[in-house]
């Protein structure tokens, strides 16, 4: 459904090669973080799953604590774009002593290829779960066919 690759910029990558697999990777993937530092600066990693079903696609965020209305959630270009934009809050006056986590912006970009019907996306956040529906284009979404060979 779709290929992953995003850089701090914000631009768009293609990556072609061995071991991609079905849904491709993420950009640095085969970088060592401690040499290419400077892809990860400026905003945090949010894993995500998706799931196939029978008339979807559903892709699930894991993202806590996070206020929902700084939530983005964008289609162009055949390019679905996820994104968070804290503002900015009282927590920049706090001192810690030790941090492990932040509620810091963070942006995925999902290539749709033309499998989904755009217009009729919808997305919810609970639990700290975003959950995207990406309802399957019938169209360019066919069954697969054994073919015997002979």
């Amino acid at each position: 459904m779709y290929k992953e690759h995003r850089c701090h910029s914000g631009k768009m990558h293609s990556r072609f090669g061995a071991g991609e697999g079905r849904f491709g990777r993420h950009f640095g993937g085969p970088f060592g973080h401690h040499k290419h530092s400077m892809f990860n600066q400026g905003f945090r990693k949010v894993p995500a799953n998706i799931e196939e079903t029978e008339t979807s696609f559903i892709i699930e965020l894991f993202a806590p604590a996070l206020v929902k209305e700084n939530l983005k959630v964008v289609t162009k270009d055949d390019v679905l774009t996820i994104s968070y934009q804290p503002k900015e809050e009282a927590d920049s006056a706090k001192k810690y002593s030790r941090r492990e986590y932040s509620n810091g912006t963070f942006e995925r970009a999902f290539g749709l290829n033309g499998k989904v019907l755009v217009e009729n996306i919808s997305a919810s956040y609970a639990d700290g779960i975003l959950k995207v529906t990406l309802p399957k284009n019938p169209e360019t979404n066919t069954p697969e066919k054994d073919i015997l060979v002979d």
